[in-house]
């Protein structure tokens, strides 16, 4: 690892909204209501040592739903629900371009891949800025390069040495340097839809395989409120026997929630496996489910 990745240095910023401590009760939310026959909102308000008022105000504050809506946008109805609805989102999606069918898409985000020597040399040339910052869905490490927005990982603690190195081991001789104050803006226009603009997209730059890339760009084209299946990404990349391997790119995906890997979801509409944890999937796919309701 590049001696600049030094996890030393500055402090960490505060949160001053609270985001981090409301998405902690929102994860202990989202594990009560997965247990069978949990959806009673009585108990989960008492699960959480809270009145129903309080987890009314608590939810309608993070995503604009009540608790009920909120438990049913991440069930596995829901998703099913969504399949039923959505079987022809891709092709819509590539008909229309990158705005799709919902004025939410993914932040109006642009997006390129580095020169292929920069990913075979494994990150040699690339200056990455890199710090923690507050999402929605708990503390964010998140890396930026000159090319643009390179990775997103979702940390359990502030200064998670493990979020960090989830990224960074990907490039290993690039040169990291840590500056929190840096990352503060761009954390804000990519995780407040109020930043959310489409004259000044976020851009991203992809940095894999170009198979990975290719799994990636079809990702993007999957719009807030809808899901989509292994088996429709592969069809969609041309590799419609290779689900397997769309899997492993999907997991290999280093810029969470702006390059939904959340919103593919397994044949019969399960929340299958999330590199971040099942319960932060359910909580983006209701997070975006209130921001859908919303328009």
């Amino acid at each position: 690892m590049n001696a600049n990745a030094s996890l030393t240095a500055p402090s960490v910023p505060a949160d001053p909204n609270g985001a981090d401590i409301d998405y902690r009760t929102i994860a202990r939310a989202i594990e009560y209501l997965s247990t069978p026959g949990s959806g009673d909102i009585a108990g989960l308000a008492h699960a959480l040592s809270m009145s129903e008022r309080q987890l009314v105000e608590l939810f309608r504050r993070w995503c604009g739903l009540s608790p009920k809506s909120f438990a049913q946008a991440v069930a596995l109805d829901h998703a099913r629900k969504l399949l039923r609805d959505n079987l022809s989102v891709l092709d819509t999606t590539y008909e229309v371009g990158l705005s799709g069918p919902s004025r939410l898409h993914d932040l109006f985000v642009a997006y390129d891949a580095v020169p292929p020597g920069i990913y075979r040399a494994q990150g040699a040339g690339l200056d990455v800025t890199w710090g923690y910052a507050p999402s929605p869905f708990g503390v964010v490490c998140l890396m930026t390069t000159q090319y643009g927005v390179a990775g997103i990982a979702f940390a359990e603690e502030w200064d998670d040495a493990n979020a960090f190195e989830d990224l960074a081991r990907r490039w290993p001789n690039a040169a990291f340097r840590r500056d929190d104050a840096a990352i503060a803006p761009v954390a804000r226009r990519i995780f407040d839809p109020a930043q959310w603009d489409p004259e000044q997209p976020v851009r991203l730059v992809m940095i894999g395989s170009q198979f990975e890339i290719k799994v990636w760009e079809t990702l993007l084209k999957v719009p807030p409120g809808r899901a989509a299946t292994y088996g429709e990404v592969a069809r969609a990349v041309g590799r419609p026997n290779a689900a397997r391997a769309i899997g492993r790119a999907v997991g290999r995906n280093p810029i969470s929630f702006v390059v939904p890997c959340h919103r593919i979801v397994g044949s019969t509409g399960a929340l299958t496996g999330y590199h971040w944890g099942i319960a932060r999937k359910r909580a983006i796919l209701g997070w975006e489910a209130g921001l859908v309701a919303q328009q």
